[in-house]
């Protein structure tokens, strides 16, 4: 087979013989940017966390007084039924409140595909402990704003376009 000639390659008249440097085997995806992860967690926050609060100091733990005094144990009752809940949401739709809201979801970082149950629990695990150790610094340095819970159970936030939101009639 003769080489094309690069004014034909070049005018779309037949395909180049050496493949594209540009074309890549991995998926394409739209991470969301920094505030946008940020606004995110801040609605899941009041969406989530504040209810769960409110039962673990008023019906749980007796009032204030009462959490300030096992302070350890309700921090514990209080951040396990969010794993529990945010673990729910996930898995059932790939969202919670706070991503649907801004139209981002839980993917799995190498195929894009939805992530598995076993990933999705690793990550709501290991959240909360990377948070704890500033580990949300590390989405200021890397392209994909990704945090080390996510790096270790190979998922990462994408952006989509959410079919549940009402589209406006033309």
């Amino acid at each position: 087979m003769a080489k094309p000639r690069f004014r034909d390659v070049k005018q779309g008249r037949v395909s180049s013989a050496f493949p594209s440097a540009k074309s890549s085997k991995r998926p394409q995806a739209v991470y969301p940017d920094k505030r946008t992860r940020s606004k995110a967690f801040i609605t899941d926050s009041f969406m989530l966390l504040i209810p769960i609060m409110y039962i673990v100091f008023y019906l749980v733990m007796g009032g204030r007084e009462g959490f300030r005094a096992n302070m350890l144990l309700g921090w514990i009752d209080i951040l396990v039924p969010l794993i529990f809940v945010q673990i729910a949401f996930i898995a059932k739709t790939g969202q919670t409140p706070g991503m649907r809201a801004y139209t981002m979801r839980v993917v799995n970082s190498r195929t894009l595909q939805p992530a598995g149950f076993g990933q999705i629990v690793l990550r709501q695990i290991l959240a909360p402990v990377s948070r704890l150790f500033f580990g949300w610094i590390l989405m200021f340095f890397r392209a994909d704003h990704r945090q080390p819970h996510e790096v270790i159970s190979r998922t990462t936030l994408i952006l989509t376009d959410d079919p549940g939101r009402q589209q406006p009639v033309s």
